[in-house]
């Protein structure tokens, strides 16, 4: 069975993660740290927006991807792909100028949260609905 809808959004955000990896390593250069953050608050945050994207996307995506193999409804997936994608550019926007907490930060985890959820009760539903 195609996991095609998956394939969509694991493609957006895998062109996502790139483009944060590349950032970590400019600035990197541009901030003489080879290794770590080396005391610099911007280089910490640039290092914890690709860490905390790293961290969340892999399970939504593999719950995303198990939904859709089982079966699942496509307007599900394509709004949690898309929550997906909303919730990482939100928490870029929140943390790229900002050590502190703040609203945009705040928003980002909660849509993450709120996806990986969805799609953890998405996949429960559609086993137990088929047995």
């Amino acid at each position: 069975m195609p996991v095609a809808v998956t394939a969509l959004y694991a493609g957006i955000l895998a062109l996502i993660v790139t483009a944060l990896a590349i950032n970590v390593t400019a600035h990197r250069v541009r901030l003489g740290v080879s290794l770590g953050d080396g005391g610099k608050p911007q280089m910490q945050r640039m290092i914890r927006i690709h860490g905390n994207t790293v961290e969340y996307l892999p399970l939504g995506i593999v719950l995303m991807g198990l939904y859709e193999l089982n079966g699942g409804a496509r307007l599900p997936l394509h709004a949690c792909g898309i929550a997906l994608i909303l919730g990482r550019l939100l928490f870029i926007a929140g943390v790229w100028n900002s050590d502190g907490p703040n609203l945009v930060r705040a928003t980002s985890m909660t849509v993450t949260w709120l996806t990986v959820a969805a799609l953890a009760i998405l996949n429960l539903w559609q086993i137990g609905s088929s047995h």
